[in-house]
Formats: structure tokens, C-alpha cells, sequence
């Protein structure tokens, strides 16, 4: 097994809907995800948030919330991620996708209609009460 990697995953929410993209070409190919990545060596854990959010949907972040992690790892390639989650309100800007080799498009969904194919990493996240509970009391504000 290689060694654990760090990676962040935002939850970016409007309308009381959450953000997801269709992953293209690496793990979980075809199922859906936050926008979020790889924490670069140095980089603070907020920064890479703020950082792959605008790489990736060109959205500009305002206040980030601490949600939680979570504690992957994909047997079939033997990677193991440690995610940590943030999340946000993002009331207006365009969502763009400006990574189409890894993403084939960006949606809106709302907590109870998320698509069946989760990205693994989000899919044990949500399992947990307290990491949902914490996107929960997020939406509850929107």
C-alpha cells in the first residue's frame, strides 16, 4: 500500500443545495464528488480548499466551516486518503468547469436527492451522524 495521502473536500452550498461534480479518470470514475484535492506540501489545509475550489469551478470562496474527515482507502489501487471536509456558503458566481479532464459537470443537489454513485471518500463521510449532522446545521442556514 502507498502512503496515506492528505486530500479536502468542500461542501459549497446555495440555495440549500450542495455542489457536486462527475469525476472523470481517476478514482471513482463516474461517481459524483466534492469539489476538492490534494494538499500540497506546505500548503495550509484551508488555503488548499480555497485553492482547488477556484481551480476547479472558478468560485471564489468566502468563510469556511470545519465539517469533519473521513478515512479512505480504495483497494483495487491501494491509495488511502485522509479528507478533511470544510464547508461554505457561495450565494452567487458562475460555476465553471475548468478542469473537464477530471470533471464532466458540475450539479446542484439537496442532501435528501444526492445521486446514488457517491464518490467513495463522501459516501463514508456522510455515513457518519456527526460529519451530516454538520453539513445538516450548514444547510439549515443557507
Amino acid at each position: 500500500m502507498q502512503p496515506a495521502k492528505i486530500g479536502v473536500g468542500t461542501f459549497v452550498i446555495r440555495n440549500g443545495k450542495i455542489l457536486l461534480g462527475k469525476r472523470i479518470g481517476a478514482d471513482g470514475a463516474g461517481s459524483w464528488g466534492l469539489p476538492g484535492g490534494k494538499l500540497d506540501t506546505g500548503e495550509r489545509i484551508e488555503a488548499c480548499a480555497r485553492r482547488e475550489v477556484l481551480e476547479e469551478t472558478g468560485l471564489e470562496l468566502a468563510q469556511l466551516v470545519k465539517c469533519g474527515f473521513s478515512d479512505d482507502i480504495f483497494t483495487e489501487t491501494g491509495r488511502h486518503w485522509v479528507t478533511i471536509y470544510f464547508g461554505t456558503h457561495c450565494p452567487s458566481g458562475e460555476v465553471r468547469n475548468l478542469e473537464p479532464e477530471f470533471c464532466e459537470r458540475w450539479d446542484w443537489f439537496a442532501l435528501d436527492n444526492l445521486p446514488q454513485s457517491l464518490f467513495l471518500p463522501l459516501s463514508n463521510f456522510l455515513k457518519d451522524t456527526n460529519n451530516r449532522k454538520a453539513v445538516t446545521d450548514l444547510l439549515a442556514v443557507d
